[in-house]
């Protein structure tokens, strides 16, 4: 088995696959207010496209994938999709990350189709602030999936909290305290600027050390802990006697690239090797071809940065390529 490795030696052994641009929200770290025109239908990877993206990988000595969206559980096929997945030889860890609205009816099938792992994502716990952030989302929805699904023994569940300064950074103690009694690993995540206007991200951009200073002020005592199941770049920490735990992912106030295992697929077939770059290969066309297509994701490993330099959009500096015109719903994050 030859292993994906690109120029720097960074081995590839995890891919995430956007299986749908769509998504009943509008998050305002994910799409403009107006919204974006959807992909049509045949213009996104079938069922079978995406299994065989994953059994190309997985002679590579990937082991896990991660699917994304968009909503991922949009999509009528989703179950069989995950099913399918679980049954390849070599994938030991399936994982989705969702808004978590369908959780309440869904969460059963997906554990019963083998679903690993779970990242929700709910970035406060007002109601009010939760519509406004998500530009009409039901949070009684979210907080419901949730509940259904940490009485179902998934490996993991995660929350991921996107920071951003004057909407939520207010809540950092708020998602701390939710640990103490519940058994999940709140991710605090850096806001990026991924197809956000530079200077509203400027604006809008907090780095997670205000994490620290809210459990300083709280007299809380936490201590890293060793990383969670999964391949995500969150350090993890856990406040003393807490059943949960929380994590910090700072993609701009630190660097974590050098250690990135991560290859994303969108959901119209492209590669790309780096979230933030504009770089990508439509492999779409080569997927049942296993010599071009194991030539094309090398290519797009060859071809993938050191860093993804996203730091240098708080000095209006971006050097070396160009950055990506998707927004991140057309990504998968």
């Amino acid at each position: 088995m030859e292993l994906l490795k690109d120029k720097f030696g960074r081995v590839h052994d995890y891919i995430r696959i956007s299986v749908t641009d769509r998504c009943p929200l509008r998050c305002v770290y994910c799409m403009p207010k107006e919204g974006l025109p959807f992909f049509p239908s045949d213009r996104v990877l079938s069922q079978d496209e995406i299994v065989q993206v994953v059994k190309n990988f997985a002679r590579h000595g990937v082991h896990s994938v991660r699917l994304t969206g968009g909503e991922p559980l949009t999509r009528t096929d989703i179950v069989d999709i995950i099913r399918r997945i679980k049954a390849i030889d070599g994938i030991d860890d399936v994982a989705m990350t969702t808004n978590g609205l369908y959780l309440p009816r869904k969460a059963q099938a997906l554990k019963e189709a083998g679903l690993d792992r779970l990242n929700i994502s709910l970035d406060t716990f007002h109601k009010d602030r939760y519509k406004t952030i998500t530009r009409g989302g039901n949070i009684k929805q979210v907080l419901e999936g949730i509940r259904v699904a940490s009485e179902l023994d998934f490996t993991a569940i995660k929350l991921n909290v996107v920071v951003i300064k004057g909407q939520n950074d207010d809540e950092v103690k708020d998602f701390l305290d939710y640990t103490l009694d519940h058994k999940v690993n709140v991710r605090f995540i850096e806001f990026m600027p991924i197809g956000n206007d530079r200077k509203t991200w400027q604006s809008e951009y907090l780095s997670l050390s205000r994490v620290f200073e809210v459990c300083k002020t709280a007299g809380y005592d936490y201590a890293p802990i060793e990383s969670l199941q999964g391949n995500g770049p969150s350090e993890n920490y856990q406040i003393k006697g807490a059943l949960g735990s929380f994590g910090l992912i700072h993609p701009i106030s630190c660097r974590f690239c050098e250690s990135c295992n991560r290859l994303r697929i969108t959901a119209d077939g492209y590669i790309k090797a780096c979230l933030y770059w504009d770089e990508e290969i439509n492999i779409r066309d080569v997927i049942y071809d296993e010599q071009a297509f194991d030539a094309l994701i090398q290519k797009a490993l060859n071809n993938k940065p050191e860093n993804h330099e996203m730091a240098l959009a708080q000095t209006d500096r971006i050097i070396d390529n160009k950055p990506t015109w998707r927004h991140m719903s057309q990504i998968g994050g």
